[in-house]
């Protein structure tokens, strides 16, 4: 089962899947600015799991 489908149409434009991949290492600067240093490193894990699906996996189809 695979958790997210980089193959999907949504994630085609790359400002979208940039901002997807931000949004949860910000929330994990605020976490860390509230000295909460676990859900700081678990944001920061979805993060970088995004990251990795959605540039290092994502390829795009012929003709995008």
């Amino acid at each position: 089962m695979r958790l997210l489908d980089p193959d999907h149409p949504f994630f085609r434009p790359a400002w979208r899947r940039a901002l997807i991949v931000a949004a949860p290492f910000g929330w994990a600067g605020v976490e860390w600015s509230h000295d909460n240093r676990l859900w700081a490193y678990v944001f920061a894990a979805i993060g970088g799991y995004l990251a990795w699906q959605l540039f290092l996996v994502w390829r795009p189809k012929d003709g995008d």
